[in-house]
């Protein structure tokens, strides 16, 4: 893994943490191992070998000196987490993003002949394409790392992935259907309970008692289409139906967004980042849950998580049309999808929502009713037992 609990709480190292749970449930024997000098290398004094975080063993491959080439780096890292292997006798290996990750875990399979499943959580490549408008596909970062993570599949006795929109994009680089699987992205059941009260926070963020709230959990990229939605609530104030924008999160776009809704006048208030078990009284804040995603190639293929744990809260959610989102969104039914980085269809349909609480409930409800059924963890990590067998067959 390139990042894990407790040093670091972002969407990845959670689904990481909760499909580890869920697959011990179905009585498997979880360990779970980080990057080489994780998490020294980010600058975080912690040199334990182990910590567990609900009963769940995280490895760390310590010690750590900065390898002189990658080369190295992955002999290195399979060096280290051979001492595992040998220690828990492991029935296969499970990568996950990024190639980095797969290239260790591939080397080790070799040593010690042993299965690989791959699981692709997004792509690389895409991701830093949408950082810097300066990136092209044509540079040579994205071409390279193009063609590892799709060499990395290739050479995985099987590879799961996020969504159909993904595993269409797998299969297209040749990686033979039979062998990529869909787990998608789910939640805690605790997530299905009632929200919690939230008053008191409501009054600590000085948001006012009857005032129309929309919001997102989310870091602060590009790509995440954020300024949209404070563009969208500047011409919503103009309409008179004022909106809050509750923002929770950070990263690199953070002070120009802050900058953004001052000089647009709109009342927004940014959060940073907050532990886990604080999301829910964020939620319990919300009337509608927003992610306004570019039309950019990573959002139009990754399915993200933040909207499906709203959705289990009965918080109903708008959404940007792109692949990745209609997978998870039945528009009028789950949600509501509308146009990328149009302030102006924004502003419309957070308009009918903001007049419509009946319509609100029905749709916060009928999304609350489809992740239970059908995007838990325990439901989605079933899929991992088809890869499993596939693998070690």
């Amino acid at each position: 893994m390139t990042n894990a609990l407790p040093n670091t709480n972002a969407g990845y190292t959670v689904r990481t943490h909760r499909i580890a749970l869920a697959l011990r449930e179905q009585g498997r024997d979880v360990h779970v191992a980080t990057r080489l000098g994780y998490p020294l290398s980010q600058g975080v004094g912690d040199a334990r070998p182990r910590v567990d975080v609900d009963g769940v063993a995280y490895h760390r491959l310590l010690p750590w000196l900065p390898p002189a080439d990658p080369v190295r780096a992955v002999e290195r890292a399979a060096d280290l987490a051979g001492r595992l292997v040998d220690e828990v006798r492991p029935a296969v290996l499970h990568a996950v993003s990024n190639h980095l990750n797969a290239a260790v875990a591939l080397e080790l399979g070799r040593r010690r002949g042993l299965p690989v499943v791959y699981e692709v959580r997004g792509f690389l490549e895409d991701s830093w394409l949408s950082r810097d408008p300066s990136h092209r596909e044509t540079d040579d970062f994205y071409r390279l790392t193009r063609e590892l993570e799709t060499r990395r599949m290739a050479e995985a006795d099987a590879v799961v992935t996020l969504g159909e929109a993904m595993r269409a994009e797998i299969a297209s680089r040749g990686v033979p259907a039979e062998k990529i699987f869909l787990v998608p992205n789910g939640v805690d059941e605790a997530f299905l309970e009632p929200l919690p009260d939230a008053s008191g926070l409501r009054a600590e963020l000085g948001i006012a008692p009857d005032a129309f709230v929309v919001g997102l959990t989310s870091s602060f990229f590009g790509y995440e289409g954020i300024g949209t939605l404070i563009d969208a609530a500047a011409l919503l104030r103009d309409r008179g139906t004022p909106v809050t924008l509750l923002l929770v999160g950070d990263g690199p776009e953070r002070g120009a967004l802050e900058r953004r809704a001052a000089g647009h006048g709109v009342h927004a208030v940014f959060t940073g980042r907050v532990p886990m078990r604080s999301v829910r009284r964020h939620h319990a804040l919300l009337d509608v849950f927003a992610v306004p995603r570019r039309a950019d190639r990573v959002c139009e293929l990754v399915t993200p998580l933040k909207p499906i744990e709203a959705m289990a809260g009965g918080i109903p959610v708008i959404a940007s049309d792109v692949k990745a989102l209609r997978e998870i969104v039945e528009p009028g039914v789950t949600g509501t999808l509308t146009v990328p980085e149009d302030p102006e269809a924004w502003a419309d349909h957070l308009d009918e929502l903001a007049y419509s609480p009946e319509r609100r409930r029905k749709i916060g409800q009928a999304a609350r009713e489809w992740v239970g059924a059908e995007r838990t963890w325990g439901a989605v990590a079933s899929g991992y037992t088809a890869a499993y067998a596939y693998g070690t067959r």
